[in-house]
């Protein structure tokens, strides 16, 4: 090749020196390229410097000879310094032989071709802008070279871009976010700090709104926050601190919905910064967007519900999860309740009202991020809209009840969550009963396992839903019944309104407040009431173990006069008698001994009104499974009669060491401030000779043990008739006067009170007829025959039980002889 013709207009000399391995000699064929070029431009020949810049890119630059492209970029360099402000004319031809030798294999090219770079920038300075991605594209490549030197150069270049896009106005962001999104999920640590670094620099520049674009970069920078080096985690924090307080200033122009379900990704990464950051994130969004984070409800609970149950050593990340439920939870509201399903898409503000407003966090400590600090936040800072500027938002009930299903199935959650999960079905059940009664067939098996749960905390929680389930009005929409044949009842059972005010405790009452359901039993509550005794009889060690606790707490959140004549009534189909008997045994304690069924006990004590006559009843015939719980039954009525004739029905029982053993409680149970008016009663003994009878009869049970003795002493301190009426007979005629008295007026007022009772129209007491005593007067309605002929058939069955389990017992036997 003819070089002095080829390369003209270059001369000999410079071309020599250009391939010269001397750096020095290569530096001065620059300078005269550099006046040749100078001398060009002052000629206006852009043909001739549109050559010598493609000699330079093409015979040098570009060459196989390493020396030859070392002066082909010292060249490239001159030419663009001779340019001076035209070289924007020549920036394409100029840049890319440059940006070609970033990937060349001699660290010292790549250094020489940094430093040409360089110098063209700088002279170029805004001019390069059209041309900013491919020199960032460059730049990335350099800041990860394993060389220092071309390192250090790459640096010097990068803080000169950032010097010219920040001073500039014109920088295309558009184009700049793909590649910008492409580089972010780099690996190597270098990059991902040039990356993290422009970003910042973007994020500083007014003119630059970066924030438009956060959902393209948002994951990458979640990715680049789990770095090893703590020099690029930390400025990757930096940089989101530095996004959420824009947020925070603007969230009227934040795309919350595009950024949702990257939040939810990362708030279950296993890295504790990138899951704390998250959850800070989804706390401030939630806050911030309101209900236009509800449709992505069931992602966020699949986030947030397993950190509830964090122990302290992510304490942080349990406290802002805590708070990002609680606020979720707020932003369901009655409307979502709507049936038309063309309805479901709704028109709100996308902030809560202000009776709805979330609560602040309480600070939490945390190291170089305050996990709730950042929600510290003024009224004018939440996201509003006026009423031009609504939004469609649709809760997604099906795939919330499904997340919080699989956590309840889930056994390996911890507590808390267990105890959040349900806390939310209630809550649905409150704010939207309609939609959610289509999900209890689905909920009901599970939320009844739950009833095993280890924690009271859990069963509490449970119990609230179930008995929401079984109270709620929406239970009694058609297609909301029981799907469960086997479950409807045989007979119709009354069943009253719950009398919830005063029965409840402050927690229970607090619960209750906020249910918008009226205090009625709708369809599900009998099927409850069946699958309940269902899990008693199949699960004993539950019944032992947990079943007054069960049941006391719905006989606070339900009506307890409803849950006793259910349970009557189907223990009075069960065919299982040992269980019934147990059960039974079980019932009786709790209406003796529970604080929460004073009222019951009352009603009981005093079988005033038809419908406690008729509870008697329906408890008597299922309490007919267990003999000494029917005596007992009848000592709370005060139908101490009929008690000493089933008494004298035991003669006739088999004496077994359990039934000694449940008088041995029985006397006990006398003996408690329960039974304060029945041994109060023992005083009259002229009006209560049954009474003592059947005390009598209950000693006359007993071996000579402690219980024998108790209940021999209680009857010795029962004074004598005869006694008693010598020493009133003594006491003078005054005081048999001021007695008579007291007493008419005494018996006054019983008929006064009986005509109060008396229905109008219904007929008059005979009063000529001499007193029976109380109970034969208010519990005439009850036909005692029959019960004592019902006692007399359930114990015949429980005899003909005992007597095949024996059989079947004695056949097992001979079988293993055999």
């Amino acid at each position: 090749m003819n070089a002095e013709r080829d390369l003209a207009p270059l001369a000999p000399s410079v071309v020599r020196a250009l391939n010269d391995k001397l750096y020095e000699k290569r530096k001065v064929a620059a300078l005269e390229i550099e006046k040749l070029v100078r001398e060009f431009v002052a000629q206006n020949n852009a043909s001739q410097i549109k050559h010598v810049i493609q000699i330079l890119s093409q015979e040098f630059a570009l060459s196989q000879h390493p020396h030859s492209r070392k002066g082909g970029l010292i060249g490239l360099a001159a030419c663009s310094i001779a340019l001076g402000k035209d070289s924007g004319l020549y920036l394409k031809e100029l840049i890319e032989p440059v940006l070609t030798c970033f990937n060349d294999a001699d660290s010292r090219l790549r250094y020489y071709a940094c430093e040409a770079l360089y110098n063209i920038v700088k002279v170029a300075r805004g001019s390069v802008l059209p041309h900013f991605n491919v020199l960032f594209d460059g730049l990335s490549k350099l800041a990860a070279d394993p060389d220092p030197n071309v390192k250090s150069g790459s640096e010097l270049l990068d803080r000169l871009l950032k010097d010219i896009v920040t001073e500039s106005n014109q920088f295309d962001l558009v184009g700049f976010i793909p590649l910008l999104r492409e580089r972010i999920y780099s690996n190597n640590q270098y990059a991902r700090q040039f990356i993290i670094s422009w970003i910042l620099v973007l994020e500083s520049v007014p003119d630059i709104n970066l924030l438009d674009y956060l959902p393209e970069i948002l994951d990458g920078l979640f990715q680049i926050l789990g770095d090893n080096s703590k020099e690029i985690r930390k400025m990757c924090e930096v940089a989101l601190g530095e996004f959420l307080k824009e947020i925070k200033k603007n969230p009227s122009s934040v795309k919350f919905a595009e950024m949702a379900n990257i939040l939810v990704i990362h708030c279950q990464a296993a890295d504790d910064l990138i899951q704390l950051t998250a959850m800070c994130w989804m706390r401030e969004f939630i806050q911030l967007a309101g209900r236009v984070m509800l449709p992505y409800s069931s992602g966020i609970l699949t986030a947030v519900l397993p950190c509830l149950s964090y122990d302290d050593r992510k304490k942080n990340i349990k406290e802002v999860a805590n708070v990002c439920n609680q606020s979720l939870m707020k932003l369901v509201i009655p409307e979502d309740d709507e049936m038309d399903e063309a309805k479901q898409s709704m028109t709100l503000p996308a902030e809560p009202t202000s009776e709805e407003s979330v609560s602040k966090p309480e600070t939490a400590s945390s190291g170089s991020l305050d996990a709730s600090g950042d929600s510290n936040f003024s009224n004018s800072s939440v996201f509003t809209v006026t009423s031009s500027e609504r939004i469609q938002v649709t809760l997604n009930l099906d795939g919330i009840v499904q997340v919080l299903d699989c956590h309840l199935h889930d056994t390996s959650i911890g507590m808390m969550t267990r105890i959040a999960v349900l806390k939310w079905l209630y809550h649905l059940y409150i704010k939207t009963p309609r939609k959610m009664f289509r999900h209890t067939d689905s909920l009901f098996p599970i939320l009844l396992r739950t009833l095993s749960d280890e924690s009271d905390e859990v069963i509490l929680k449970d119990l609230e839903v179930l008995a929401e389930i079984a109270s709620s009005p929406a239970g009694q929409t058609e297609g909301h019944g029981p799907s469960d044949g086997s479950d409807v009842r045989p007979g119709p059972v009354e069943l009253h309104v719950p009398a919830r005010a005063g029965q409840l405790s402050s927690s229970g009452m607090k619960a209750l407040e906020c249910s918008p359901s009226t205090p009625t039993m709708n369809s599900y509550f009998y099927k409850f009431m069946i699958n309940l005794l269902k899990r008693f009889s199949s699960e004993r060690k539950l019944l032992e173990t947990r079943g007054a606790f069960i049941i006391r707490q719905l006989c606070l959140l339900l009506n307890a006069e409803n849950i006793f004549h259910s349970m009557a009534d189907i223990l009075l189909r069960e065919e299982d008698l040992k269980f019934a008997s147990t059960m039974v045994h079980t019932l009786n304690t709790i209406l003796l001994t529970s604080s929460e069924l004073f009222q019951l006990r009352n009603q009981l004590k005093d079988l005033k009104t038809p419908e406690s006559r008729n509870l008697f009843c329906c408890l008597y015939r299922s309490w007919c499974h267990n003999p000494v719980t029917t005596v007992s039954l009848c000592f709370l009525t005060q139908n101490y009669k009929h008690a000493y004739d089933l008494i004298q029905k035991f003669g006739d029982l088999e004496v077994t060491v359990d039934f000694l053993t449940e008088v041995d409680k029985l006397v006990q149970l006398i003996e408690c401030p329960i039974f304060t008016y029945l041994r109060l009663q023992l005083l009259d003994v002229k009006n209560n000779p049954y009474l003592i009878k059947a005390l009598y009869g209950l000693l006359m049970l007993l071996p000579q043990s402690s219980a024998f003795q108790l209940l021999s002493h209680r009857l010795q301190c029962v004074p004598n008739p005869e006694l008693m009426q010598t020493a009133h007979l003594a006491s003078g005629m005054e005081n048999f006067t001021c007695g008579v008295a007291m007493e008419t007026s005494r018996a006054g007022k019983e008929v006064y009170g009986e005509r109060r009772r008396q229905p109008e129209g219904a007929p008059k007491a005979d009063s000529t007829k001499p007193s029976a005593g109380f109970k034969r007067t208010t519990a005439s309605n009850i036909d005692y025959t029959e019960l004592l002929q019902h006692f007399e058939k359930v114990q015949n069955k429980h005899l003909e039980a005992r007597h095949q389990r024996a059989g079947r017992a004695e056949q097992l036997d001979r079988r293993v002889i055999l």
